[in-house]
């Protein structure tokens, strides 16, 4: 390991300021230069780290050659061009991927010997460990000049850089989606799963649940923070999730009247439902009538027949009855006196009896036949006579339930406007309220502003001094050095300080990546003047000499290091030039500033050094009060 070390002290200093943004090379004032470099370097040699290409893959395809193929450079195997070439004993050459694969399943004979009537045992045998590494064919096929194969690119160069930093990488190449399964160029597969491919994954942008494209409308239909919109207050982006809770509170939204399901067909706003009940109070009593009467008479339709029918088929009965009995009575006189005084001449004594005889069991036998249906017809009448009774009882209990509701919706209609009143007075307390509270926010936010404004002014004056020398503390340097990198703060402003307590205003400017011909590559320092209250009580141009230098915190460093802290710094001084806007007397809040583009080197803050300590720097800056 060589090691090399030198050591360099510079200190400049210069005759005049250079303004911020106008500073070059060219324009730089001459002047004495003080500065310290320690630069050390170390150099060791290091073994190249070897080739991460392993021969895992068959020959490279013929169709990338720009010229006509050699047969010495084809495998023997896949007959393509050799890939890390192996040359065996018979002094055939195979790729490396060919020949494990070939003695893999054990020793083989050489098919080229074979095919060229070479065959020799055991040279023409392949078997693992009988072949070397052919250093000279691989040089020949790596410095081969290739082209890229896939059409359309325009690539170039020879197979070893091919292999190395083209091959399977380039954006020619024609792969498949892996989820479509459609052919296309590997530069195109992105902007393809992005924006065309059919089984995409996109996530909602409402719920941020994936799902395939082919199934947004679906999803759309389900999702529960897709927004919806109220169609009564017109409300819009609310949640679905959300939507059914909103409805049940919106007082503008439309639903139907209570008494839909009895026939009114009219749709209201929640804050108008009892204003409707309340005017459409007769109508709905009617259209509830109606409805009872409509079960009443359906109740009525069930029965096998009605009271009427029921009472005209008793009487049928009943003369039916009249004239059986009639016509037994026809039968048993009539025909008992013309047999006995016909037959009286030519007939016994004993016949009479006998006729009487045959003719009494008739009446009874029909009389008891009539006797059974007349108890039949008036158990079907005491029937019929009971269910009008039921249904007579049901009618008067729907009239008494009609009569509590009437009732009932009386007293809800004037709970209902009483606590209507009641809401609306709780309303404007409410509205009061929130008036209230608006004004006790913006009262806060002025206080809070105000705060802000005297804590910004408390650490101005805390930090500000009174006698021309300034100390400005940075910490967390890195962070602000990326973020001045980055242009998010490229420059910093330090606190006010001051001549004398009545003297001039000042302040200091740093870019911590440079400005102007520093950008970059310097740390650039200025030096502003700021409008102060004493102004007009001053000497103007601003015509006093300024030093400042760069001076580093000595914490957690060896007392190597804290020696060489306590002994060097960059310093540059400058005396005002009083032509310059930047000296006269201020008309806003601070003028351009002033001081030098190259203060410090970046490369000298990026090395290990005694400028940065704890992540900490300090600048430091003395006004000479001489004539003041």
């Amino acid at each position: 390991m060589n090691v090399a070390k030198t050591l360099e002290v510079r200190l400049e200093f210069s005759q005049s300021a250079v303004p911020a943004k106008h500073c070059s090379p060219e324009s730089a004032p001459s002047g004495s230069v003080i500065l310290l470099r320690v630069r050390g370097e170390m150099a060791a040699q290091e073994p190249s780290p070897p080739s991460s290409l392993e021969g895992n893959k068959p020959g490279f395809p013929k169709k990338i050659l720009a010229n006509n193929l050699e047969e010495k450079h084809m495998c023997n195997s896949c007959l393509k061009i050799l890939r890390r070439p192996l040359q065996a004993q018979c002094g055939h050459r195979f790729c490396s991927f060919c020949f494990n694969k070939i003695v893999s399943s054990g020793p083989h004979k050489c098919s080229a010997c074979i095919k060229e009537d070479l065959f020799e045992d055991p040279t023409s045998i392949l078997k693992e460990g009988g072949a070397f590494p052919d250093n000279a064919a691989r040089r020949e096929v790596e410095a081969l000049s290739a082209v890229c194969p896939n059409e359309g690119c325009p690539w170039t160069g020879n197979i070893k850089e091919y292999e190395v930093n083209h091959e399977g990488k380039c954006d020619f190449m024609i792969i498949l989606c892996p989820s479509c399964k459609e052919l296309m160029r590997t530069n195109e597969l992105e902007r393809h799963n992005e924006r065309e491919c059919p089984e995409r994954t996109l996530n909602c942008k409402y719920c941020k649940e994936p799902f395939h494209f082919k199934n947004i409308k679906a999803h759309d239909e389900i999702c529960p923070k897709y927004p919806m919109i109220c169609e009564g207050c017109a409300k819009k982006k609310i949640p679905r999730e959300k939507y059914v809770d909103h409805i049940k509170f919106c007082s503008k939204f439309r639903a139907p009247c209570r008494f839909h399901v009895v026939g009114c067909d009219m749709s209201v706003e929640k804050e108008k439902t009892h204003d409707h009940e309340r005017a459409c109070s007769y109508e709905h009593l009617n259209l509830l009538l109606h409805f009872i009467m409509g079960i009443k008479v359906s109740l009525e339709s069930l029965q096998p027949q009605s009271l009427e029918l029921a009472g005209h088929k008793i009487h049928e009965l009943h003369r039916a009855l009249r004239e059986l009995e009639l016509k037994l009575g026809q039968l048993t006189l009539g025909g008992g006196a013309p047999v006995q005084g016909a037959c009286a001449p030519t007939l016994p004594t004993l016949a009479l009896p006998a006729l009487a005889t045959s003719f009494t069991p008739l009446p009874s036998a029909v009389g008891a036949a009539l006797e059974l249906q007349l108890h039949s017809e008036k158990t079907k009448v005491a029937e019929l006579s009971r269910r009008c009774q039921e249904l007579e009882l049901k009618v008067g209990t729907f009239e008494n339930i009609v009569c509590v509701l009437n009732r009932e919706m009386e007293r809800s209609s004037t709970t209902i406007e009483a606590y209507n009143r009641q809401h609306r007075l709780d309303q404007d307390k409410v509205e009061i309220l929130n008036n209230k509270v608006r004004q006790l926010e913006r009262t806060v936010g002025l206080r809070d502003l105000s705060i802000v404004e005297m804590e910004g002014n408390i650490r101005e004056m805390s930090a500000a001094t009174f006698d021309g020398i300034f100390v400005w503390k940075i910490s967390d340097f890195t962070k602000k050095r990326q973020d001045a990198v980055a242009g998010r703060a490229p420059a910093m402003f330090s606190p006010a300080f001051f001549t004398s307590k009545y003297g001039y205003k000042m302040c200091l400017r740093i870019y911590l990546n440079g400005d102007g011909t520093g950008r970059a590559s310097h740390l650039s320092l200025f030096f502003v003047v700021m409008r102060g209250h004493s102004d007009a009580l001053l000497k103007w141009p601003f015509n006093q000499k300024v030093y400042s230098w760069y001076l580093s915190c000595m914490i957690n460093v060896t007392l190597m290091l804290l020696d060489q802290n306590n002994r060097e710094h960059i310093i540059d001084a400058f005396r005002p030039d009083i032509s310059s806007s930047s000296f006269q007397r201020p008309v806003s809040d601070m003028n351009i500033a002033s001081g030098c583009p190259l203060f410090c080197p970046l490369p000298k803050l990026d090395t290990k050094n005694s400028y940065i300590r704890d992540d900490t720097i300090f600048i430091k800056a003395i006004v000479d009060l001489t004539g003041l």
